[in-house]
């Protein structure tokens, strides 16, 4: 038995008990920290938590703690642009931790071994029509549905999935993988109606009577600007291209693409052609590439494929078969500016990737719903000017990515969950951040980053295979077991095994440990050869 049987529990909370003289002025205190992996999630997943359990081999108990928060991890471990990496304190030691792919591979275990999400709660009694059927409009079904609400999805389009089927070609997520996951939210229990136009939402929210409205539109039509073209110059905007291309009725574009945008919507535009049979696929880009909002893992793919790009230029006139491009420089600031410096281009088709407008022509008949700058204006819930109807995803002033709209989903959820039951939304406060100061990193051994396979290029040229494959069994173990659990104590006895007074007790599996302060003296050589940083030194009371 590891505790001691003679150990005398006493009153932590008293400080003349545990006080045990002069000598011990600090006295360890056993916390949890916020892993800044978990912090910079934008679907606010538990990643530590999940990866504990896939460093356990215990990939099933790491897929249902992952989709406690996103239902998605097959599709998000693919499109996600992972900043929880960015943040991971790893980095600093050699590599970050390659969470997205170890998500992807539990997305993909899920799906292999088809697991199901929790079901659905007990019936509340109340319904909520949820508009849009994208990566935040899913996720809010989802989590509406764990709290018993009635849900009917509406969304114009003929199938679901929104941006992530319409804007996201297939080579970089598989349609079966999509629509898997989609199903498994709608086996929850879900009204769905597709090709539904919601043309007037007070209307819609009163004939349906529903006591909730989540607006989830997302921003699905692509900017225009006014360039001088000739009649029978070929001008399309990439979102109603990539719509097409999903659709299977890509329209001809030639040989010689050129589009016009420095987004990944831009390069999966020129992907998209270079697979279409166009043999020449050029980005024009007015900024430079450190400039360039794309990541740069697509850019690399894209040169890859192929694409070749004309950095500090823009299209001054488009003709038949030719494009006129000004070169531009920048300026003290940074701004790109003139040159008066012109050169021309040969191009069948020019793509406007210019950037994506939310259509909320639904609320155009109720003024009541505060819109600025193209988007609805929220509170903290997500909760618009109008009471019950609330907003997320690309229609709310947000960074525009997949994984931000599956967070608004469910902190939307949580929202109209607290006011159709009529109680106020519990704020959720958070640990101190588990900073790279926090850690005993030597006890970490070098241990490189495992890379995703890739498919080989001469297979992408004319098909829609997916790039970017998936890590074995062993890499994702591998992989999950480099995380230093930050902040949160994963039972690795060091504290144990180097108190000089045998002050710490093993309480058991999973139950951690506890300091028996009548025999610690307050060395701190616990909190400091505590790998995670769970261990902090408190001032003593007296």
């Amino acid at each position: 038995m590891n505790k001691r049987p003679f150990a005398i529990t006493l009153d932590v909370g008293s400080s003349r008990a545990n006080h045990t003289g002069s000598w011990r002025v600090e006295r360890p205190v056993y916390v949890e920290r916020l892993p800044p992996c978990n912090d910079a999630c934008p679907a606010g997943e538990n990643i530590q938590g999940w990866l504990y359990e896939a460093e356990s081999g215990d990939y099933a108990a790491a897929w249902h703690a992952l989709v406690q928060e996103n239902p998605f991890p097959a599709i998000m471990g693919r499109i996600c642009f992972h900043p929880c990496e960015t943040a991971c304190n790893r980095v600093k030691v050699d590599e970050a931790v390659g969470i997205n792919a170890v998500e992807r591979f539990l997305g993909d275990y899920g799906l292999a071994h088809r697991l199901s999400l929790p079901p659905a709660g007990p019936p509340s009694g109340h319904r909520v029509l949820v508009v849009g059927a994208g990566p935040a409009g899913l996720s809010a079904t989802y989590h509406l549905r764990r709290m018993g609400h009635e849900v009917r999805l509406v969304d114009s389009a003929a199938q679901l999935g929104g941006m992530m089927r319409y804007g996201i070609p297939a080579y970089r997520l598989p349609r079966d993988v999509l629509d898997a996951e989609i199903a498994r939210v709608i086996a929850m229990g879900v009204d769905v109606q597709l090709n539904h136009n919601v043309e007037d939402i007070a209307r819609e929210r009163d004939e349906g009577g529903f006591d909730a409205v989540f607006l989830a539109v997302g921003a699905q039509l692509g900017k225009r600007v006014d360039i001088p073209a000739g009649d029978s110059a070929k001008i399309l905007d990439a979102v109603s291209f990539l719509h097409r291309v999903a659709e299977d009725d890509a329209p001809m574009l030639g040989r010689r693409v050129v589009v016009y945008g420095g987004g990944d919507t831009a390069l999966d535009a020129a992907r998209t052609a270079r697979r279409l049979g166009a043999t020449e696929a050029v980005i024009v880009y007015r900024r430079t590439q450190e400039q360039m909002p794309a990541h740069g893992e697509e850019l690399e793919q894209a040169l890859g494929e192929g694409v070749t790009m004309r950095w500090l230029s823009t299209i001054n006139q488009v003709d038949n078969d030719t494009i006129m491009i000004e070169k531009m420089r920048l300026n003290d600031e940074g701004f790109p500016e003139s040159t008066g410096e012109f050169e021309q281009l040969g191009a069948d088709a020019v793509v406007l990737a210019l950037g994506q407008e939310t259509d909320l022509s639904l609320l155009e008949t109720d003024g009541r719903v505060r819109v600025r700058d193209g988007v609805v204006q929220v509170e903290p819930d997500l909760m618009t000017s109008v009471r019950g109807v609330f907003a997320g995803g690309d229609a709310v002033p947000a960074n525009r990515t997949a994984t931000v709209a599956v967070g608004h989903g469910k902190k939307a959820a949580r929202g109209i969950d607290a006011y159709v039951r009529g109680v106020a939304l519990e704020s959720r406060a958070k640990h101190e951040l588990a900073t790279f100061e926090h850690l005993n990193t030597w006890y970490y051994s070098d241990a490189e980053r495992t890379q995703r396979p890739e498919l080989e290029k001469v297979r992408r040229q004319d098909n829609f295979e997916e790039v970017v494959l998936g890590l074995t069994e062993r890499n994702a173990l591998f992989e999950a077991r480099r995380c230093m659990s930050c902040g949160n104590c994963f039972e690795c006895d060091n504290c144990f095994g180097v108190c000089p007074d045998n002050a710490v007790m093993k309480l058991g599996a999973n139950a951690k440990y506890e300091i028996d302060y009548d025999f610690c003296k307050g060395c701190g050589i616990c909190a400091h050869e505590c790998p995670c940083g769970a261990i902090t030194m408190v001032p003593e009371l007296i």
